[in-house]
């Protein structure tokens, strides 16, 4: 039995994702999920010593694992003392593939404050396209309009009929556009409509030069179930959500893990 903890050190929160598999070679379960706002993780539960984040396992009452392998948002990656780290990309391709058994496909993950699209063919890794310096397309966009609209994410996320236009491709801009639709008297279920095309109409051109038959959707953003629809409306093909989009990343890293104690025979029968 072997015991891995992934950590994905995200923008807007930390998910860690504990799994155990008993022998090499069988298929990993998922034991344990939890998420943390990324302040709270790094006040409470870890610190910099020496260049490595040290963390607090037993605070954060996590058993003993064999393996913890950690990736993080963009170039803001710590190693974890103890552990080994590992490419953002390349763990979200790993957590995409282990969920939905696919190989061939285009990877969205729409973060809290970035966003990728990776076109994974036979299970490699062929091209990729980042965002990290803007936030118009990502959860805190919508964090900031479901706010001005006085809705929940989850109240935002059932609206995708007859969008009002929104032009505005800044996040900041696009808060002072909405509350002068407001303003005009739109409803709000046109507005937030309106809000969630924004998002799809500004990954839609980078699609494009990434054809796949399959779109697997991961981050936070993926639980929005209008712009799950809009998406697949946009480009005509399926979309994929994992059962766990928003620990993709971190499960990419417990599996990473597994394979590296198979590889090195460190699996304890």
């Amino acid at each position: 039995m072997a015991l891995v903890c992934g950590i994905d050190l995200g923008s807007r929160s930390v998910k860690i994702a504990v799994m155990e598999c008993g022998l090499a070679g069988d298929i990993p379960q998922v034991r344990r999920l939890d998420r943390l706002d990324t302040i709270k993780f790094y006040r409470e539960y870890g610190r910099k010593v020496q260049g490595k984040l040290v963390v607090d396992f037993e605070a954060l009452g996590l058993p003993e694992v064999d393996s913890i392998v950690s990736t993080g948002y963009g170039r803001n990656t710590l190693e974890v003392a103890g552990g080994e780290t590992m490419p953002e990309l390349k763990a979200h391709v790993k957590g995409a593939m282990f969920q939905t058994g696919l190989e061939n496909f285009t990877l969205v993950d729409l973060g809290g404050q970035d966003s990728k699209i990776i076109k994974v063919k036979k299970g490699r890794m062929l091209d990729f396209q980042t965002n990290d310096k803007c936030a118009a397309s990502s959860g805190r966009y919508l964090e900031n309009m479901a706010h001005v609209l006085g809705m929940s994410l989850e109240e935002l996320g059932e609206h995708a009929v007859d969008p009002v236009i929104l032009n505005s491709t800044c996040a900041v801009f696009g808060e002072s556009e909405l509350i002068g639709k407001i303003v005009e008297g739109e409803p709000l279920s046109r507005l937030a409509a309106g809000v969630n095309e924004t998002i799809v109409k500004r990954i839609l051109p980078l699609l494009r030069t990434y054809t796949s038959e399959v779109i697997v959707f991961t981050g936070g953003v993926a639980h929005n179930k209008a712009i799950r629809e809009l998406l697949g409306e946009g480009t005509g093909k399926e979309i994929v959500v994992p059962k766990e989009p928003q620990f993709n990343g971190a499960i990419g890293c417990a599996v990473y893990g597994f394979e590296e104690l198979e590889e090195n025979g460190e699996y304890e029968e």
